[in-house]
């Protein structure tokens, strides 16, 4: 064996493996590029759908103030033709024509006032007393027991 010819063959094999080495890492190293542009894409495609909600949105909130000012301006025009006929039929003064109804409280159960939750009992029996809201033991005595087991 000539060892001329082994540094030649040692040179083209070693050609031969780092060719293939690059071809694997340009392979491998391509696909996550073309994954990493499709993802890219991707959020391009997500930003664009988020900007035409959000005009959607704007869109939807400058209509419902404007369909607010509206009823406003209604509500406005219909208690100044109630307050001319109220006048012209001379039900009431003009100036006692507001809404009675806004001076009113908005939940009245009358006079009576809800008490109160309490911890304790009333008496001299002491804070939850054991035997506070029961009846008597001849009471007890004739109530069915329940059967034990």
């Amino acid at each position: 064996m000539d060892y001329g010819n082994v540094n030649w063959i040692v040179a083209i094999v070693s050609l031969l493996v780092g060719l293939g080495l690059g071809a694997l890492g340009y392979r491998s190293l391509g696909t996550s590029a073309t994954q990493l542009q499709k993802l890219r894409r991707q959020m391009a495609e997500r930003e664009r759908e988020l900007g035409v909600m959000r005009e959607g949105m704007n869109e939807h909130f400058t209509q419902v103030g404007m369909m607010v000012n509206n009823i406003q301006r209604e509500m406005r025009t219909l208690e100044h033709r109630l307050t001319e006929d109220a006048s012209t039929l001379h039900c009431e003064p003009r100036r006692d024509l507001q809404l009675k109804a806004a001076d009113q409280p908005a939940l009245t159960g009358g006079d009576d006032e809800v008490p109160t939750p309490r911890d304790y009992a009333d008496g001299s029996g002491g804070t939850l007393s054991e035997d506070f809201g029961l009846k008597s033991s001849a009471d007890k005595s004739e109530a069915p027991q329940p059967p034990r087991y």
